[in-house]
């Protein structure tokens, strides 16, 4: 898969503040990376930098393999953004206002109605479509915001809060878009909503005070939540052989000095052959708690971590 979006000790200040604090990641296409964090954490300064909106204190972007900074009109032709609020003319229709989208990107006249046909019907606003944007709901607004982001056919496209203010329905609506989106393209997404990462992202990043704390993939943290674990700390080092032998145990991870965590199949619970196991060895247990590994722990865990 190619590459579409590069970033590169990528940084924006505002006076003494420091909102994006030197930051890399990569985006390939068939990816939704989801960008997580408190509110306040840097996603949308971040999506405004990537999106040509913001210029960066310091750092690259390239977009397809173009520098935004020194080639920003080539850049921004294979970008489309969905600003946390999107960018509406209510008192146009929806037809009305995507043609003019379609014109703005430099859609060829002959083919600008046949790209609006194809986002009218892969956006589910077919019904709407003479209709005043004023007239319609939060949720097919949000649909038409998405729409003039991809009415040119980009190659990388970038969501800001995308489901924010959206009831249910309307939120897995959204979600299933951005799935069927992944397919052709690249895209990028910034959320403080966690089931949002797991219901339509392959990658997670998590960024908390202008820095990136944390990158993984989405099925490797998923396929964790099929194990249990447990959070183990002694007096002593030990030894890890006796604890991988086992049974039921999968693997052992050291955390810090003297304590480790232990991954175990949950049909196999080990623990108290693993709390004999330290007591038998002389290693002096100390602490034996469960741990659960998923994006929640994950995001809270690291967050709390950072800002201590």
């Amino acid at each position: 898969m190619s590459t579409l979006i590069e970033v590169e000790h990528l940084s924006r200040y505002f006076g003494k503040l420091i909102a994006v604090d030197n930051i890399n990641f990569t985006v390939k296409k068939g990816e939704v990376l989801g960008f997580l964090g408190i509110n306040g954490a840097g996603k949308t300064t971040t999506m405004q930098m990537l999106s040509g909106c913001l210029a960066p204190s310091l750092g690259s972007i390239k977009i397809n393999g173009v520098d935004i900074l020194r080639e920003p009109l080539l850049a921004k032709r294979s970008i489309g953004y969905l600003p946390d609020t999107p960018p509406l003319y209510k008192d146009l229709s929806v037809r009305e206002f995507l043609f003019y989208c379609g014109q703005l990107h430099a859609i060829p006249k002959s083919d600008i109605n046949l790209a609006l046909d194809k986002v009218l019907i892969r956006c589910g606003l077919t019904s709407v479509t003479n209709r005043l944007i004023a007239h319609l709901s939060k949720g097919f607004q949000q649909r038409i915001g998405i729409a003039q982001a991809i009415i040119h056919n980009p190659d990388v496209i970038i969501l800001d809060e995308p489901t924010v203010g959206l009831d249910p329905l309307q939120i897995i609506e959204i979600r299933e878009l951005i799935r069927e989106l992944r397919q052709d393209h690249a895209v990028i997404l910034s959320t403080h909503i966690l089931t949002e990462v797991h219901e339509t992202c392959t990658h997670l990043q998590i960024i908390n005070q202008g820095k990136l704390i944390a990158k993984e993939r989405v099925d490797s943290i998923t396929q964790s939540m099929n194990e249990s674990s447990l959070i183990i700390k002694t007096v002593f080092p030990i030894d890890a052989e006796p604890i991988l032998s086992i049974e039921g145990v999968c693997n052992l991870e050291v955390l810090s000095n003297n304590r480790f965590k232990i991954n175990f199949k949950p049909t196999q619970d080990p623990t108290q052959e693993i709390s004999k196991t330290i007591i038998i060895k002389g290693w002096g247990l100390i602490e034996m708690s469960p741990s659960n590994q998923n994006i929640e722990a994950l995001f809270i865990g690291l967050t709390k971590a950072n800002n201590q």
